[in-house]
């Protein structure tokens, strides 16, 4: 055969072989260059109590090649004791090859040859970055590319970066990758602090992550195992001497792995929040979070939690059969506004309550919880003194009413807001302004969707929802001076990231304080010694929704903040439970755990005075300086200013004739005067003064007759005039069919002004048509009749009138 014939044909696949095998190299290269870069999922946030107990984590959400894990800490300080025991084992010649060991390679290849099985691999650490980064079948062409990644690594970076990032993304079984974070999930530690057991131990795993499980005995067997192999490999070497392998080996046989953690059950809603939180704030890849281990220590003290979480859940269970589903609980740190609790429902597993539901961030009716940001408004702008009287009567059908259906009458700002009285804060509102309130609000954080308009007065009856979140937010205001104070969730960020924003004078929000504190200025509405006082100064409002949907209570006393809303899912009315017997009565239970120092009634029990008042005794039912004939005296504090200067005039005392309690002439014997106190208030508190049982003075005098006293002519002659106080002017009145026909009525009342003699009557005109004579104080009621009727008071004894109001009644 001749050979030269064929030459051109050999030489023509030479060069089509070699071009192959080019091309090939030249894919391995482009393969292995299009994957030389170190990259790892952001790193894994470890969310702390303030004692470091677990809370939660928060991983990188974006997709990475592998299995879905937790962790990927940094490790840019590597510490000698770590790099030692990984290399004992895994790659002995870390430091002299290249990226790929050859001698490795070499032995590897005659063992697995002799055996005709893989028993020995060279991977590199190198080469298992390249391959954790690009997860596949092991095969030879594989391998070929990860050895050529594993060389262009190693020359790009280096090879302590390399080594690095190796300790970074690393499996340790449990879905936790990287040396940090495993030492933090096993050992409570740092990298720096381990010891050459806990070291070799960590430096085991990787090897089979699946079987060296250290929550599991077996698996914590296999590693501890191997760990001691390390450390007798790094004796060997010389990393250990003989002393700290005897030491390292007997700790290893006593090593204790912390417990799996879990998040708690107690506290899911809170870990829920901060895994929302930090993603949103992106502090995963764009800071946020505290220098060295990417750790946040949470204000929350689960201890606490848990206590207080039983609280609530028992507390509802007892309210259950009257309709309550569920309930939230908020406590706050008043030195630092930190949250020490947060219970968001009695159970996020809880399906037949919508446990899952986070009852602290769902917007409800607010009650009457905001009627002190009026009353605070109204002092702050001069509206008000503590001295103003705000009434409390009935406005007739229709109008804002009390939720008890009574009426106390005139009273002072502190007894309107203690006793959270309806008509007065609506009243109160008008005057301050709808808009002006509203805007108030808003400044708090308490925004509503719409105008002011939206709500109207029923602003300060609950018409604008709020979450129990905001509300507490809103209640520093009180609780630090007038200066909004954002609450505090996590312990590097005691220091508020905004400066607190000044709503209020100090003195107005003591003045608050105050009122909202004082037991005495809650009666009658609330009783002493109930759900409302405890042994130490604690300010208080509650707050029920219409037909008791909602009940709410917001405290504080000089350490801490709490609210709380009891309520149904579904917005379902409950039976009679108010915001005094269920929020406010947790609330006593709660403030009673966080105080337990506090129980024998020996700390201070008033908050501190606004700085520069002075004191006043004024009467409470006009507002005036006290005389010995008030028998309602309250102290109150006024500013520079506003004293009060005029003294009572409605309170006197008056000499009677104590046959007939007239008025005692000088023919009335000595012995048979008596002088008692009476209390004549404006016309307008004519209806209510005679409800209340409140002694107005005789207008007769006491004449003699045959030794025995009569009743003598009027002593004065007024000339009157005749208002309509109920119904208001152009009411529609809609019937409610479930009310009996017979009950069906409206309130007619008629204030005469100067007040009119005890015998004079007015006489009701319906229609044109006398309806009925009345006297003092000249109320009475009519039966409901469907059209449009005119109403008029008439006084016969002076021919005085009112106007004429309409009112229509719907069929």
């Amino acid at each position: 055969m001749d050979i030269r014939r064929h030459l051109p044909v050999l030489r023509r696949w030479t060069r089509l072989c070699a071009s192959l095998g080019l091309a090939v190299v030249a894919v391995f290269i482009a393969v292995a260059a299009s994957r030389v870069r170190l990259e790892a999922p952001e790193p894994t946030v470890l969310v702390r109590d303030r004692d470091g107990r677990f809370l939660t984590t928060v991983a990188d959400t974006q997709r990475w090649p592998g299995e879905d894990g937790l962790g990927y800490w940094r490790v840019d300080e590597i510490p000698e004791r770590v790099a030692a025991a990984m290399m004992a084992i895994e790659d002995r010649r870390f430091y002299q090859h290249p990226g790929v060991d050859l001698r490795a390679v070499g032995r590897a290849i005659t063992q697995n040859v002799r055996s005709g099985r893989r028993i020995s691999g060279a991977s590199t650490l190198a080469m298992q970055v390249a391959r954790m980064q690009n997860p596949g079948p092991r095969t030879y062409p594989r391998k070929a590319v990860e050895a050529l990644t594993a060389l262009m690594l190693t020359t790009r970076y280096g090879r302590e970066a390399v080594l690095a990032h190796y300790l970074r993304i690393v499996p340790y079984s449990n879905r936790i990758h990287g040396i940090g974070f495993a030492s933090r999930m096993y050992f409570d530690k740092p990298v720096a602090d381990l010891s050459w057991a806990e070291t070799a131990f960590l430096a085991a795993i990787p090897q089979s992550p699946s079987s060296m499980n250290p929550f599991d005995p077996l698996g914590r067997g296999r590693a501890i195992n191997r760990a001691s192999r390390i450390l007798r490999q790094m004796a060997a070497d010389g990393t250990l001497s003989s002393i700290e392998l005897v030491t390292a080996e007997r700790q290893l046989r006593r090593l204790h792995v912390t417990q799996r953690h879990y998040r708690p059950d107690d506290a899911v809603h809170a870990a829920l929040r901060f895994e929302s939180a930090l993603r949103f704030e992106r502090v995963l890849k764009n800071g946020g979070l505290p220098p060295g281990d990417p750790i946040v220590p949470s204000t929350l003290d689960l201890d606490l939690q848990s206590e207080l979480t039983w609280l609530v859940r028992e507390a509802v269970l007892r309210w259950q059969k009257r309709g309550a589903g569920n309930a939230a609980l908020l406590v706050v740190d008043r030195e630092t506004w930190e949250v020490r609790a947060a219970v968001s429902s009695i159970g996020y597993f809880d399906e037949d309550n919508a446990g899952s539901i986070d009852y602290l961030r769902v917007p409800r009716s607010s009650g009457s919880t905001l009627k002190p940001f009026f009353y605070a408004l109204a002092l702050e702008r001069g509206v008000i003194t503590p001295a103003t009287i705000l009434d409390d009567l009935d406005r007739g059908y229709g109008s804002i009413t009390n939720s008890d259906e009574r009426f106390l009458g005139p009273l002072l700002p502190r007894v309107a807001l203690a006793n959270s009285r309806n008509v007065p804060a609506a009243n109160l509102l008008d005057r301050v302004g709808l808009d002006n309130g509203y805007a108030f609000l808003s400044e708090a954080g308490l925004n509503g969707n719409g105008t002011a308009r939206r709500y109207g007065l029923g602003l300060a009856i609950g018409g604008l929802p709020v979450t129990l979140e905001d509300l507490v937010r809103a209640y520093t205001v009180f609780a630090n001076g007038g200066r909004l104070r954002d609450l505090t969730w996590r312990q590097d960020r005691v220091a508020p990231q905004q400066p607190s924003k000044r709503l209020l004078n100090e003195e107005t929000a003591r003045q608050i304080t105050l009122f909202l504190s004082d037991p005495s200025a809650r009666l009658p509405t609330f009783p002493r010694m109930g759900w409302l006082e405890l042994p130490f100064a604690v300010a208080v409002k509650t707050g029920t929704s219409s037909r008791y949907r909602d009940a709410w209570t917001v405290a504080y006393s000089s350490r801490y903040l709490i609210g709380v809303w009891v309520g149904h899912p579904d917005h379902r009315p409950m039976s009679g439970l108010s915001g005094y017997r269920t929020a406010a009565r947790l609330a006593h239970s709660v403030m009673s755990r966080l105080h337990k120092d506090q129980q024998d009634g020996l700390e201070a029990l008033s908050f501190p005075a606004p700085r520069g008042y002075r004191d006043q005794r004024v009467c409470s039912l006009t507002g005036r300086l006290a005389t010995p004939a008030c028998d309602r005296v309250v102290v109150e504090r006024f500013a520079p200013g506003q004293e009060v200067v005029h003294t009572c005039e409605a309170h006197r005392f008056v000499a009677v004739d104590r046959r007939n309690s007239l008025l005692a002439t000088a023919a009335v014997p000595a012995s048979e005067i008596e002088v008692r106190s009476f209390v004549e208030l404006e016309p307008r508190y004519a209806a209510w003064a005679a409800s209340a049982g409140l002694p107005r003075p005789p207008r007769q005098a006491s004449g003699l007759n045959g030794g025995v006293a009569v009743s003598a002519r009027p002593v004065l002659q007024n000339s009157n005039k005749v208002r309509i106080v109920a119904p208001l002017q152009d009411l529609h009145v809609l019937p409610d069919p479930e009310t009996p026909a017979a009950l069906r009525t409206i309130s007619l009342r008629a204030v005469v002004e100067p007040a009119a003699n005890d015998n004079d009557e007015v006489v009701w005109y319906v229609n044109g048509k006398p309806f009925k004579a009345v006297g003092y104080p000249f109320t009475a009621r009519w039966p409901l009749s469907a059209g449009e009727h005119v109403f008029e008071a008439r006084l016969p004894s002076s021919g005085a009138r009112s106007k004429k109001v309409r009112v229509t009644v719907e069929e």
